[in-house]
Protein backbone atom coordinates (compact mmCIF):
# COMPACT_ATOMS: atom_id res chain seq x y z
CA UNK A 1 0.00 0.00 0.00
CA UNK A 2 1.32 3.39 -1.10
CA UNK A 3 -0.16 6.37 1.05
CA UNK A 4 0.79 10.11 -0.11
CA UNK A 5 2.64 11.64 3.33
CA UNK A 6 1.44 15.31 3.60
CA UNK A 7 4.34 16.03 6.23
CA UNK A 8 6.88 15.26 3.73
CA UNK A 9 5.22 15.30 0.36
CA UNK A 10 6.36 12.33 -1.01
CA UNK A 11 4.73 8.95 -1.73
CA UNK A 12 5.71 6.17 1.50
CA UNK A 13 5.07 2.30 1.27
CA UNK A 14 2.70 1.01 3.92
CA UNK A 15 2.63 -2.43 3.51
CA UNK A 16 2.85 -3.58 6.98
CA UNK A 17 0.16 -2.72 9.98
CA UNK A 18 1.88 -4.32 13.08
CA UNK A 19 0.08 -6.89 14.52
CA UNK A 20 -0.22 -7.60 18.80
CA UNK A 21 2.03 -10.07 19.52
CA UNK A 22 0.66 -12.00 22.21
CA UNK A 23 2.82 -13.88 24.36
CA UNK A 24 2.40 -16.94 26.88
CA UNK A 25 5.49 -15.53 28.85
CA UNK A 26 6.57 -12.02 28.81
CA UNK A 27 10.00 -11.35 26.90
CA UNK A 28 12.17 -9.61 29.23
CA UNK A 29 15.43 -8.82 26.91
CA UNK A 30 17.57 -10.62 29.33
CA UNK A 31 20.29 -10.46 26.78
CA UNK A 32 20.07 -6.60 27.28
CA UNK A 33 18.88 -6.48 31.32
CA UNK A 34 20.58 -9.22 32.74
CA UNK A 35 20.11 -7.25 36.38
CA UNK A 36 23.02 -9.25 37.62
CA UNK A 37 25.00 -6.95 35.23
CA UNK A 38 25.04 -3.28 34.12
CA UNK A 39 22.39 -3.41 31.57
CA UNK A 40 23.39 -3.45 27.85
CA UNK A 41 23.46 -1.23 25.27
CA UNK A 42 23.02 -2.51 21.54
CA UNK A 43 23.17 -1.17 18.25
CA UNK A 44 21.45 -2.20 14.90
CA UNK A 45 23.10 1.17 13.07
CA UNK A 46 19.59 2.02 11.55
CA UNK A 47 19.46 5.77 11.68
CA UNK A 48 16.75 7.44 11.59
CA UNK A 49 15.92 11.45 10.33
CA UNK A 50 15.49 13.95 12.65
CA UNK A 51 12.87 16.37 12.31
CA UNK A 52 12.04 18.29 14.98
CA UNK A 53 8.88 20.20 15.09
CA UNK A 54 8.39 23.14 14.10
CA UNK A 55 6.57 23.86 17.61
CA UNK A 56 8.64 22.50 20.83
CA UNK A 57 7.58 23.25 24.42
CA UNK A 58 7.75 21.67 28.17
CA UNK A 59 5.02 20.41 30.30
CA UNK A 60 5.63 20.25 34.28
CA UNK A 61 5.34 17.49 36.53
CA UNK A 62 6.53 18.96 39.38
CA UNK A 63 3.04 18.41 41.99
CA UNK A 64 2.67 15.14 40.31
CA UNK A 65 6.22 13.04 39.69
CA UNK A 66 7.77 15.71 41.54
CA UNK A 67 5.69 14.88 44.78
CA UNK A 68 6.60 10.89 44.94
CA UNK A 69 10.00 11.67 46.51
CA UNK A 70 9.07 14.25 48.71
CA UNK A 71 7.06 15.42 51.40
CA UNK A 72 4.12 16.82 49.89
CA UNK A 73 3.95 20.73 49.07
CA UNK A 74 1.39 22.74 51.03
CA UNK A 75 -1.35 24.29 48.80
CA UNK A 76 0.06 28.03 49.54
CA UNK A 77 3.62 26.63 48.06
CA UNK A 78 2.05 25.14 44.92
CA UNK A 79 0.45 28.10 44.13
CA UNK A 80 3.32 30.27 44.57
CA UNK A 81 5.18 27.87 42.43
CA UNK A 82 2.48 27.53 39.59
CA UNK A 83 2.85 31.65 39.93
CA UNK A 84 6.67 31.10 38.67
CA UNK A 85 6.06 28.37 36.33
CA UNK A 86 3.69 31.15 34.24
CA UNK A 87 6.06 33.76 34.70
CA UNK A 88 9.15 31.63 33.53
CA UNK A 89 6.83 29.82 30.77
CA UNK A 90 6.18 33.14 29.02
CA UNK A 91 2.94 34.42 27.10
CA UNK A 92 3.54 32.18 24.25
CA UNK A 93 3.02 29.15 26.97
CA UNK A 94 6.65 27.38 26.13
CA UNK A 95 5.70 25.74 29.62
CA UNK A 96 2.20 24.47 28.12
CA UNK A 97 0.58 22.63 30.98
CA UNK A 98 1.26 21.22 34.09
CA UNK A 99 -0.34 18.18 36.06
CA UNK A 100 -1.65 17.74 39.56
CA UNK A 101 -2.97 15.10 41.49
CA UNK A 102 -6.77 14.63 42.35
CA UNK A 103 -6.56 12.39 45.00
CA UNK A 104 -7.04 14.10 48.26
CA UNK A 105 -9.23 17.29 48.61
CA UNK A 106 -5.95 19.15 49.16
CA UNK A 107 -4.72 17.94 46.35
CA UNK A 108 -8.15 19.97 44.89
CA UNK A 109 -7.78 22.48 47.02
CA UNK A 110 -4.64 23.15 45.69
CA UNK A 111 -5.82 23.30 41.99
CA UNK A 112 -8.69 25.60 42.35
CA UNK A 113 -6.38 27.50 43.88
CA UNK A 114 -4.21 27.75 40.67
CA UNK A 115 -7.29 27.76 38.34
CA UNK A 116 -8.89 31.14 40.16
CA UNK A 117 -5.44 32.89 38.98
CA UNK A 118 -7.11 32.88 35.69
CA UNK A 119 -3.83 31.81 33.47
CA UNK A 120 -3.78 30.07 30.27
CA UNK A 121 -0.46 28.56 30.45
CA UNK A 122 0.29 26.19 32.05
CA UNK A 123 -2.82 24.41 31.62
CA UNK A 124 -3.65 22.37 34.39
CA UNK A 125 -4.42 18.48 33.84
CA UNK A 126 -4.62 15.59 36.27
CA UNK A 127 -3.38 12.87 36.83
CA UNK A 128 -5.34 9.92 38.26
CA UNK A 129 -6.99 6.20 38.87
CA UNK A 130 -8.03 4.57 35.08
CA UNK A 131 -11.60 3.99 36.62
CA UNK A 132 -14.63 5.66 35.43
CA UNK A 133 -15.58 7.44 38.89
CA UNK A 134 -12.02 9.40 38.95
CA UNK A 135 -12.54 10.83 35.07
CA UNK A 136 -15.74 12.57 36.44
CA UNK A 137 -13.91 13.73 39.09
CA UNK A 138 -11.58 15.64 36.32
CA UNK A 139 -14.37 16.34 34.66
CA UNK A 140 -16.08 17.56 37.61
CA UNK A 141 -13.36 20.39 38.65
CA UNK A 142 -13.18 21.72 34.82
CA UNK A 143 -9.76 19.53 33.79
CA UNK A 144 -9.65 18.83 29.61
CA UNK A 145 -7.17 16.27 29.99
CA UNK A 146 -5.98 13.71 32.49
CA UNK A 147 -2.94 10.98 32.27
CA UNK A 148 -4.02 7.34 32.54
CA UNK A 149 -0.83 4.34 33.19
CA UNK A 150 -1.04 1.84 30.61
CA UNK A 151 2.52 0.35 31.62
CA UNK A 152 3.72 -1.43 28.27
CA UNK A 153 6.68 -3.42 28.79
CA UNK A 154 6.23 -7.32 29.99
CA UNK A 155 8.08 -6.23 33.22
CA UNK A 156 4.85 -4.90 33.85
CA UNK A 157 2.38 -6.64 32.19
CA UNK A 158 3.70 -10.22 32.93
CA UNK A 159 5.26 -9.40 36.16
CA UNK A 160 2.97 -7.00 38.24
CA UNK A 161 -0.52 -6.91 36.52
CA UNK A 162 -0.04 -11.14 36.08
CA UNK A 163 -1.97 -10.55 32.72
CA UNK A 164 -1.29 -11.34 29.01
CA UNK A 165 -0.74 -8.55 26.77
CA UNK A 166 -3.74 -9.09 24.95
CA UNK A 167 -5.52 -8.95 28.35
CA UNK A 168 -3.58 -5.52 29.17
CA UNK A 169 -4.45 -3.92 26.12
CA UNK A 170 -8.16 -5.00 26.29
CA UNK A 171 -7.92 -3.38 29.85
CA UNK A 172 -6.38 -0.17 28.47
CA UNK A 173 -8.45 0.48 25.74
CA UNK A 174 -11.72 -0.01 28.05
CA UNK A 175 -10.26 2.24 30.33
CA UNK A 176 -9.30 4.93 27.58
CA UNK A 177 -13.06 4.72 26.12
CA UNK A 178 -14.32 5.42 29.97
CA UNK A 179 -12.48 8.86 29.88
CA UNK A 180 -13.50 9.93 26.37
CA UNK A 181 -16.87 8.70 27.31
CA UNK A 182 -17.07 11.37 30.68
CA UNK A 183 -15.52 14.24 27.91
CA UNK A 184 -11.97 14.30 28.96
CA UNK A 185 -9.21 13.77 26.35
CA UNK A 186 -6.40 10.91 27.55
CA UNK A 187 -2.66 10.84 28.08
CA UNK A 188 -1.68 7.54 28.05
CA UNK A 189 1.57 6.91 29.92
CA UNK A 190 3.35 4.28 28.10
CA UNK A 191 5.03 3.23 31.28
CA UNK A 192 8.39 1.62 31.11
CA UNK A 193 8.50 2.05 27.24
CA UNK A 194 12.37 1.26 26.73
CA UNK A 195 11.85 -1.97 28.02
CA UNK A 196 8.63 -2.90 25.89
CA UNK A 197 8.82 -5.07 22.89
CA UNK A 198 8.14 -1.69 20.57
CA UNK A 199 6.79 -3.70 17.14
CA UNK A 200 5.26 -6.65 19.34
CA UNK A 201 2.61 -4.68 21.59
CA UNK A 202 3.65 -0.07 21.80
CA UNK A 203 3.04 -0.10 18.03
CA UNK A 204 0.04 -2.02 17.68
CA UNK A 205 -1.44 -0.74 20.66
CA UNK A 206 -0.90 3.00 19.34
CA UNK A 207 -2.74 1.48 16.56
CA UNK A 208 -5.53 0.95 18.33
CA UNK A 209 -5.51 4.27 20.42
CA UNK A 210 -5.51 5.90 16.91
CA UNK A 211 -8.52 3.99 15.75
CA UNK A 212 -10.31 5.57 18.88
CA UNK A 213 -9.16 8.55 18.17
CA UNK A 214 -10.55 8.48 15.44
CA UNK A 215 -14.17 6.92 16.38
CA UNK A 216 -14.44 9.78 19.10
CA UNK A 217 -13.11 12.97 17.14
CA UNK A 218 -10.74 13.49 20.20
CA UNK A 219 -7.38 13.60 20.65
CA UNK A 220 -5.71 11.16 22.66
CA UNK A 221 -1.52 11.70 23.54
CA UNK A 222 0.92 9.38 23.96
CA UNK A 223 3.76 10.26 26.76
CA UNK A 224 6.41 7.72 25.90
CA UNK A 225 7.71 6.95 29.72
CA UNK A 226 11.17 6.38 30.25
CA UNK A 227 9.95 5.04 33.78
CA UNK A 228 13.96 3.62 34.48
CA UNK A 229 15.89 5.94 32.67
CA UNK A 230 17.18 3.21 29.86
CA UNK A 231 17.11 5.09 27.20
CA UNK A 232 19.65 6.45 25.34
CA UNK A 233 20.39 9.24 22.65
CA UNK A 234 23.03 7.18 20.65
CA UNK A 235 22.56 7.25 16.81
CA UNK A 236 21.95 3.97 15.61
CA UNK A 237 21.46 2.58 18.94
CA UNK A 238 18.63 -0.26 18.41
CA UNK A 239 15.25 -0.68 20.45
CA UNK A 240 13.82 -0.71 22.94
CA UNK A 241 16.15 1.72 24.49
CA UNK A 242 16.91 4.22 21.30
CA UNK A 243 14.78 6.90 22.12
CA UNK A 244 15.31 8.26 18.75
CA UNK A 245 14.05 4.68 17.06
CA UNK A 246 11.05 5.29 19.78
CA UNK A 247 10.01 8.83 18.71
CA UNK A 248 10.54 7.98 14.88
CA UNK A 249 8.53 4.54 15.55
CA UNK A 250 6.07 6.22 17.05
CA UNK A 251 5.18 8.77 14.30
CA UNK A 252 5.87 6.88 11.51
CA UNK A 253 4.49 3.24 12.51
CA UNK A 254 2.32 4.48 15.31
CA UNK A 255 0.59 7.09 12.82
CA UNK A 256 0.55 9.88 16.09
CA UNK A 257 1.85 13.18 14.97
CA UNK A 258 4.24 15.16 16.90
CA UNK A 259 1.81 17.24 18.71
CA UNK A 260 0.28 14.31 20.32
CA UNK A 261 3.74 12.91 21.78
CA UNK A 262 5.37 13.35 24.68
CA UNK A 263 8.95 12.36 26.13
CA UNK A 264 8.60 11.59 30.10
CA UNK A 265 12.12 10.87 31.31
CA UNK A 266 14.29 9.81 34.67
CA UNK A 267 17.79 10.36 35.25
CA UNK A 268 19.13 6.83 36.60
CA UNK A 269 21.79 6.70 33.71
CA UNK A 270 22.30 10.59 34.03
CA UNK A 271 20.76 10.54 30.81
CA UNK A 272 17.57 12.78 31.22
CA UNK A 273 18.16 15.94 29.84
CA UNK A 274 19.87 14.23 26.70
CA UNK A 275 16.86 11.96 26.25
CA UNK A 276 14.95 14.61 26.23
CA UNK A 277 16.08 17.06 23.63
CA UNK A 278 17.03 14.02 21.47
CA UNK A 279 12.77 13.18 21.66
CA UNK A 280 12.50 16.78 20.60
CA UNK A 281 14.88 16.32 17.77
CA UNK A 282 13.64 13.16 16.33
CA UNK A 283 9.50 14.82 16.68
CA UNK A 284 7.94 15.29 19.89
CA UNK A 285 6.66 18.08 20.81
CA UNK A 286 6.62 18.04 24.22
CA UNK A 287 9.33 16.63 26.73
CA UNK A 288 7.80 16.39 30.50
CA UNK A 289 10.11 17.68 33.18
CA UNK A 290 10.39 18.69 36.70
CA UNK A 291 11.66 21.89 38.92
CA UNK A 292 15.08 21.13 39.83
CA UNK A 293 14.72 17.39 38.69
CA UNK A 294 13.03 16.59 41.73
CA UNK A 295 11.21 13.59 41.24
CA UNK A 296 11.17 9.17 41.82
CA UNK A 297 14.59 7.67 42.16
CA UNK A 298 16.92 9.77 41.14
CA UNK A 299 14.78 12.00 39.57
CA UNK A 300 13.10 13.91 36.48
CA UNK A 301 14.41 15.57 33.90
CA UNK A 302 15.10 19.29 35.19
CA UNK A 303 12.36 22.13 33.76
CA UNK A 304 15.23 24.61 34.24
CA UNK A 305 17.59 22.58 31.64
CA UNK A 306 15.28 22.31 29.24
CA UNK A 307 14.38 25.86 29.52
CA UNK A 308 18.25 26.28 27.87
CA UNK A 309 17.77 23.12 26.01
CA UNK A 310 14.85 25.13 23.91
CA UNK A 311 16.77 28.26 23.87
CA UNK A 312 19.80 26.19 21.97
CA UNK A 313 17.57 24.85 19.54
CA UNK A 314 15.40 27.42 18.73
CA UNK A 315 17.84 30.03 18.97
CA UNK A 316 15.37 32.39 21.00
CA UNK A 317 13.79 32.13 24.70
CA UNK A 318 10.86 32.68 22.69
CA UNK A 319 9.40 35.12 25.84
CA UNK A 320 10.23 33.03 28.32
CA UNK A 321 11.78 34.49 31.40
CA UNK A 322 14.63 32.74 32.60
CA UNK A 323 15.34 35.16 35.34
CA UNK A 324 12.41 33.44 37.51
CA UNK A 325 14.77 30.25 37.04
CA UNK A 326 16.76 32.07 39.94
CA UNK A 327 13.54 33.29 42.05
CA UNK A 328 12.75 29.25 41.58
CA UNK A 329 15.76 28.50 43.39
CA UNK A 330 15.98 30.50 46.36
CA UNK A 331 12.32 29.94 46.95
CA UNK A 332 12.75 26.24 47.08
CA UNK A 333 16.03 26.88 49.88
CA UNK A 334 14.46 29.65 51.50
CA UNK A 335 10.30 28.39 52.01
CA UNK A 336 10.64 24.67 51.24
CA UNK A 337 13.74 23.96 52.81
CA UNK A 338 14.89 21.93 50.22
CA UNK A 339 19.14 21.72 49.64
CA UNK A 340 20.06 22.38 46.07
CA UNK A 341 23.48 20.70 46.02
CA UNK A 342 26.06 23.99 45.34
CA UNK A 343 27.16 23.01 41.74
CA UNK A 344 24.04 21.84 40.55
CA UNK A 345 23.98 23.58 36.55
CA UNK A 346 21.70 26.79 36.73
CA UNK A 347 20.23 26.81 40.05
CA UNK A 348 23.14 26.05 42.42
CA UNK A 349 24.94 28.57 44.49
CA UNK A 350 28.27 27.80 43.09
CA UNK A 351 26.69 27.19 39.26
CA UNK A 352 29.10 29.78 37.82
CA UNK A 353 31.84 29.94 41.03
CA UNK A 354 35.41 29.22 40.49
CA UNK A 355 38.53 28.82 43.55
CA UNK A 356 40.99 28.43 40.81
CA UNK A 357 43.48 31.19 40.54
CA UNK A 358 44.08 30.91 36.72
CA UNK A 359 40.48 30.82 35.90
CA UNK A 360 39.67 33.57 38.29
CA UNK A 361 42.53 35.84 36.24
CA UNK A 362 40.45 35.05 33.16
CA UNK A 363 37.49 36.60 35.04
CA UNK A 364 39.27 39.57 35.84
CA UNK A 365 40.47 40.16 32.29
CA UNK A 366 37.39 38.97 30.43
CA UNK A 367 33.94 36.63 32.33
CA UNK A 368 33.41 35.44 29.06
CA UNK A 369 36.46 33.43 28.91
CA UNK A 370 35.20 31.14 32.12
CA UNK A 371 31.49 32.21 31.88
CA UNK A 372 29.13 30.03 30.19
CA UNK A 373 27.32 33.07 29.06
CA UNK A 374 26.22 36.36 30.56
CA UNK A 375 24.87 34.76 33.87
CA UNK A 376 23.97 37.66 35.16
CA UNK A 377 21.93 39.15 32.52
CA UNK A 378 19.81 35.81 31.69
CA UNK A 379 19.92 33.90 35.07
CA UNK A 380 20.11 36.94 37.67
CA UNK A 381 23.03 34.99 38.82
CA UNK A 382 26.92 37.12 38.64
CA UNK A 383 29.90 35.18 38.38
CA UNK A 384 31.24 34.45 42.00
CA UNK A 385 34.68 33.42 42.95
CA UNK A 386 35.11 31.65 46.35
CA UNK A 387 38.75 32.11 47.86
CA UNK A 388 40.65 28.86 49.13
CA UNK A 389 44.38 28.35 48.88
CA UNK A 390 43.96 28.25 45.15
CA UNK A 391 42.62 31.90 44.48
CA UNK A 392 45.91 33.95 44.03
CA UNK A 393 45.37 38.03 43.68
CA UNK A 394 43.26 37.06 40.39
CA UNK A 395 40.67 35.61 42.46
CA UNK A 396 41.00 38.19 45.85
CA UNK A 397 40.90 41.09 43.19
CA UNK A 398 37.82 39.68 41.56
CA UNK A 399 35.94 38.93 44.53
CA UNK A 400 36.86 42.44 45.96
CA UNK A 401 35.65 43.89 42.50
CA UNK A 402 32.51 41.94 42.87
CA UNK A 403 32.47 43.71 46.85
CA UNK A 404 32.67 46.58 45.92
CA UNK A 405 30.84 46.84 42.79
CA UNK A 406 33.85 48.71 40.73
CA UNK A 407 36.87 46.85 38.50
CA UNK A 408 40.24 46.35 41.18
CA UNK A 409 43.27 45.06 39.46
CA UNK A 410 44.91 42.48 41.08
CA UNK A 411 48.38 44.59 41.89
CA UNK A 412 46.24 46.76 44.37
CA UNK A 413 47.48 46.89 47.37
CA UNK A 414 44.63 46.34 48.94
CA UNK A 415 44.60 43.02 47.12
CA UNK A 416 47.92 42.29 48.39
CA UNK A 417 46.93 42.89 51.60
CA UNK A 418 44.29 40.38 51.65
CA UNK A 419 46.50 37.62 49.65
CA UNK A 420 49.15 38.03 52.58
CA UNK A 421 46.36 37.02 55.13
CA UNK A 422 45.04 34.19 53.13
CA UNK A 423 48.04 32.83 52.47
CA UNK A 424 48.91 33.22 55.66
CA UNK A 425 45.63 31.49 57.11
CA UNK A 426 46.41 28.37 54.71
CA UNK A 427 49.98 28.22 56.24
CA UNK A 428 48.74 27.78 59.62
CA UNK A 429 47.00 24.87 58.81
CA UNK A 430 43.37 26.07 57.49
CA UNK A 431 41.33 23.75 55.14
CA UNK A 432 38.47 25.19 55.09
CA UNK A 433 37.58 27.95 52.19
CA UNK A 434 37.47 31.62 53.18
CA UNK A 435 33.54 32.80 53.27
CA UNK A 436 32.88 36.48 52.32
CA UNK A 437 31.76 37.49 55.92
CA UNK A 438 35.72 36.60 56.74
CA UNK A 439 37.05 38.51 53.96
CA UNK A 440 34.77 41.44 53.99
CA UNK A 441 35.79 41.96 57.96
CA UNK A 442 39.58 41.84 57.12
CA UNK A 443 39.12 44.27 53.93
CA UNK A 444 37.59 47.11 56.67
CA UNK A 445 40.91 45.97 58.98
CA UNK A 446 42.99 46.51 56.25
CA UNK A 447 41.49 50.02 55.05
CA UNK A 448 41.37 50.97 59.09
CA UNK A 449 44.58 50.53 59.45
CA UNK A 450 43.83 47.97 62.67
CA UNK A 451 45.52 44.94 63.80
CA UNK A 452 44.08 41.42 63.31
Amino acid sequence: MIELNREKNVLMECEYKYSLQDRAEGNLYRDMFPYEEVPKCTFNFRLTPAAMPEHIWITDTTFRDGQQSRAPYEPGQIVDIFKLLHRLGGPRGIIRQSEFFLYSERDREALRRCQELGYEFPEITGWIRATREDFKLARGLGLRECGILVSCSDYHIYKKLKKTRRQAMDGYLAVIKDALDAGIHPRCHFEDITRADFYGFVVPFAHAISELMGESGMPIKIRACDTMGYGVPYAGASLPRSVAGIVYGLRNYGGFPSELLEWHGHNDFYKAVANSATAWLYGASSVNCSLLGIGERTGNTPLEAMVMEYAQLKGSMDGMDPTVIREIADYFERVIGYHIPDNTPFVGRDFNTTQAGIHADGLLKDEEIYNIFDTQKILNSPPRVTISKNSGAAGIAVWLSRHLGHRVDKGDGDVLALKAWVDEQYESGRVTNIGPGELAEEYERIRGGGEA
